[in-house]
C-alpha cells in the first residue's frame, strides 16, 4: 500500500496533533523560567524508551548543571502528544522526537524546526516485529496484507519496516495505531497478527506474552537511520541561545558516556521506564551518536520521499543547532 501526502492525508496529521493537545497533561505551566539559583529552567517531554536515556543522564550526572540549567521532564507517551505544547511555549524541547513527524510538520510550515541534538540511530533488535509464538506467520514475507501494530502511523516503524520488506522483495502488511504499552495485549488477544515494538517494549512483550520475533527492525535499509532527536523551535532558539548550545554540549556529552558505558544506559533505565534493573541488563540498545549530522538525516529524507511521506527535499544542515 503506497504512502501518499494528500490533503485528506493532511487534515489528519492536523486531527492527531489537536487530539494530542487533549492528551498532554501536565504542561500547564511548563516551558523557560530561571530557578532561584541562576539555572535557567527548561521543560522536555519524553518518551519513556531508550532513545530518552541521554536525558536522564544528562540530568542524573550533573551535566545540564554544568551548563547553567535546570531541566525537567515531562513524560508523554507518543512525541505527538508534545507538540501542541512545544508550538505554544509549553515545552521547551521534546526528547525522543520520531524525526518523520517533525520533518513533516516542518514541510507543512506547522513548525520552524530546529535540532538541538540526536538522540538515537538504529541498532539491531531495537525493535523488532513480534508474532505470537504459535503464529503460521513464519516469514517477513508472510507479513504481505496482514495487520502490523505500531506506535504512530505512516512513521518511522512503518518507513523502516516498508524499506526492509521492500529489500527483500515482500510486499506491505496494513498498519494499525497501537500505543506501545497495549501493544502486547492487542497480540494476545489476535487483534492483530504482529507488532513491531521498540524497546524496553519489544524485550517486555517478549517475555510476557511469550512473542517471538518475525524480523529484525533494525536490519537492512534501516541499519543505522537516525530516529529520534531532541527538538525545539527556531523561536526558542533565537530567544534562548545559551540555553539551546548549553542544552545541545550536555546531550552530546551524555550521548558520549551511554555509547562508551552501555552499562549507564542500563542502569538508568529502571528509573524512568517501566523496566527491572533484570530486565535492563538484557535489552538492545540503540546506538547514541555523539553528534547529529546532516549526511545520515538525508539518509532518512530520502527514504521518506520514496516513500511519500515529505513531497520536497529538506536540507536538514540548517536546522541543527550549533
Amino acid at each position: 500500500m503506497a504512502l501518499r501526502r494528500s490533503r485528506s492525508g493532511t487534515k489528519r496529521l492536523a486531527a492527531l496533533v489537536a487530539a494530542a493537545a487533549l492528551v498532554l497533561v501536565g504542561c500547564d505551566s511548563g516551558g523557560t523560567s530561571s530557578a532561584k539559583d541562576g539555572r535557567e529552567q527548561l521543560t522536555v517531554a519524553a518518551l519513556p524508551l531508550t532513545d530518552s536515556a541521554a536525558l536522564y543522564l544528562a540530568r542524573d550526572r550533573g551535566l545540564f548543571a554544568k551548563e547553567g540549567l535546570d531541566v525537567r521532564v515531562q513524560p508523554v507517551q507518543q512525541s505527538i502528544q508534545a507538540l501542541p505544547a512545544l508550538l505554544k511555549g509549553q515545552v521547551d524541547a521534546i526528547a525522543s522526537a520520531n524525526y518523520v513527524t517533525y520533518f513533516q510538520a516542518y514541510e507543512k510550515g506547522t513548525l520552524d524546526l530546529r535540532i538541538l541534538a540526536e538522540g538515537v540511530r538504529i541498532a539491531p533488535h531495537m525493535m523488532d516485529v513480534l508474532v505470537p509464538r504459535d503464529s503460521h506467520l513464519t516469514s517477513p514475507g508472510d507479513l504481505a496484507g496482514k495487520k502490523v501494530a505500531v506506535a504512530v502511523l505512516n512513521n518511522i516503524q512503518s518507513l523502516t519496516l516498508n524499506a526492509i520488506l521492500a529489500a527483500r522483495g515482500a510486499g506491505r502488511p496494513v498498519y494499525r495505531q497501537i500505543l506501545f504499552p497495549q501493544m502486547g495485549p492487542a497480540l494476545e488477544r489476535n487483534q492483530v497478527d504482529a507488532v513491531h515494538a521498540v524497546e524496553p517494549f519489544d524485550s517486555a512483550i517478549q517475555d510476557q506474552v511469550g512473542a517471538r520475533v518475525l524480523l529484525d527492525g533494525g536490519s537492512g535499509p534501516a541499519a543505522g537511520l537516525p530516529a529520534s532527536g531532541y527538538v525545539t523551535t527556531s523561536a526558542f532558539v533565537r530567544k534562548h541561545p545559551k540555553a539551546a548550545a548549553g542544552f545541545r554540549r550536555a546531550i552530546e556529552a551524555a550521548s558520549k558516556l551511554a555509547a562508551a558505558d552501555p552499562d549507564a544506559v542500563r542502569a538508568e533505565l529502571p528509573k524512568y521506564a517501566k523496566v527491572t534493573a533484570d530486565a535492563a541488563r538484557s535489552l538492545h540498545l540503540p546506538t547514541y551518536p555523539a553528534t547529529a549530522d546532516a549526511a545520515q538525516l538525508r539518509r532518512l529524507i530520502q527514504l521518506m520521499r520514496q516513500q511519500g511521506m515529505l513531497t520536497k527535499d529538506i536540507d536538514p544542515a540548517p536546522l541543527l543547532v550549533t
